[in-house]
């Protein structure tokens, strides 16, 4: 009986030149995994009626408030300038105690920051005003 050890014929010793796919099959299992669980996380929320959009036509009265807001972020009371955000809060709280309160509208400029219209906003809000409304242009009909 003889016996071989080490010989360059041996099984043990070819070159194993198949890839080994168990680390990846590991992988995408673990992957399937968080997706499914995290799927029904994602899909989960509150039941809400969100409001349709609708296109009014602007009222205009005397007594409304016309507020226009430059893309600068200067604003402007009926075509005269407001130096800074105490005066334009000031008047309105002149104006937020007539009654039937006035409706403030505001017109922002295309090009202005959001930040210039949510300081005239903000400074409705802290003088009182109810009903503050947006002017915009409706969009080009094809």
């Amino acid at each position: 009986m003889a016996m071989s050890m080490g010989s360059a014929d041996s099984d043990e010793d070819a070159v194993i030149s198949t890839i080994n796919t168990t680390p990846l099959v590991d992988v995408m299992l673990v992957l399937l995994i968080i997706f499914l669980i995290t799927i029904p996380i994602v899909t989960q929320s509150v039941a809400l009626k969100l409001p349709q959009e609708q296109n009014v036509p602007r009222q205009t009265k005397p007594e409304n408030i016309e507020l226009a807001v430059t893309k600068d972020g200067d604003v402007y009371w009926a075509m005269q300038l407001i130096k800074d955000n105490d005066e334009l809060v000031n008047r309105l709280k002149n104006i937020a105690v007539i009654v039937p309160q006035p409706e403030v509208h505001i017109r922002g400029d295309l090009a202005g920051r959001y930040e210039f219209v949510g300081r005239v906003v903000f400074a409705a809000q802290r003088a009182g005003i109810q009903k503050i409304g947006f002017v915009t242009e409706p969009p080009p009909r094809n």
